[in-house]
């Protein structure tokens, strides 16, 4: 697929990391207007309490709203196994559409069945107000962003392009942290690898924004790279690293690691798009299911 680059639009990103999460939340601003998009918000959780707050998504909120803003979109790069989306909250305060990529279908559908949902769970996205296809466009103010379906680490992953910009969900980390696991429900190493090199066909000089970073090697935390310098440097697919080499790697890589400390929760909010589930009186309720991750 050719996809709509156009590198002569800069838009103006503004990056907030969450400590809690290591995750990073972007809002991205068209260059000539006062419009911007959220790209993967976070919702504040004391999980071993119970408790949900705000606290970061209300500093997208102020950041927005001090600067006169409008928001069209709060996008999701995919279903975020280690965070949980604040989307809901920040429409009721600034409006915009939420939009994920349509194979959001396929992870409702797999993870339906582990929360044992019953058939008042939708597993059509219908949560969401848009769901993307690969080389789907979109606008935030007058500047055309497009969504890249990149599946491996999810199968509904996507990353976002905007102008000279791309946001590269979990698909790739900064290069000197590689890239993400491939072994949830629906994940795949060597799609991974895929998705990755279709990453990288963009141009060199494309600014790649991450949605997480972990500071390998005590760094201080980082976010923002280039298609050059990931092809260079990451150090599992930069400098020509073949897809065997990759999926033996990230197969034993993966096998190493725990489950995210969030994942329960995260799954259960991040499907509904950001919507905490209620039981059956409509209280805010989580499940715990046992043996089924």
């Amino acid at each position: 697929m050719t996809y709509p680059v156009n590198m002569n639009v800069t838009p103006v990103v503004s990056a907030h990391f969450d400590e809690a999460t290591n995750t990073i939340s972007y809002i991205v601003r068209d260059p000539s207007s006062t419009h911007c998009a959220i790209i993967d918000s976070v919702m504040d959780i004391d999980y071993a309490a119970g408790r949900i707050t705000y606290d970061h998504a209300d500093k997208l909120i102020e950041e927005i709203t001090s600067q006169g803003l409008t928001l069209d979109w709060i996008i999701e790069t995919h279903v975020h196994a280690d965070h949980l989306s604040a989307a809901p909250y920040i429409q009721s305060k600034l409006g915009g559409k939420i939009g994920v990529g349509e194979k959001i279908m396929i992870v409702q559908e797999t993870f339906g069945k582990v929360f044992n949902e019953g058939t008042e769970f939708q597993r059509d996205g219908s949560q969401f107000d848009a769901l993307f296809k690969d080389g789907d466009t979109y606008m935030v103010g007058s500047m055309q962003g497009f969504a890249m379906f990149t599946p491996g680490h999810t199968p509904a992953c996507m990353v976002h392009v905007m102008g000279d910009a791309a946001f590269a969900g979990d698909t790739l980390f900064m290069p000197d942290g590689g890239s993400a696991r491939a072994d949830f429900p629906g994940g795949d190493a060597g799609e991974l690898y895929d998705s990755i090199q279709k990453v990288l066909s963009l141009p060199d000089e494309m600014r790649l924004f991450m949605c997480h970073d972990y500071g390998p090697n005590g760094r201080a935390i980082e976010w923002e790279t280039t298609v050059a310098e990931q092809k260079a440097d990451n150090i599992h697919v930069g400098g020509g690293k073949s897809r065997e080499e990759f999926i033996k790697f990230r197969t034993e890589r993966d096998a190493q690691l725990d489950m995210p400390k969030l994942i329960i929760p995260s799954l259960q909010v991040n499907m509904r798009a950001g919507e905490v589930p209620t039981d059956k009186d409509g209280n805010p309720m989580l499940k715990v299911p046992v043996n089924k991750l």
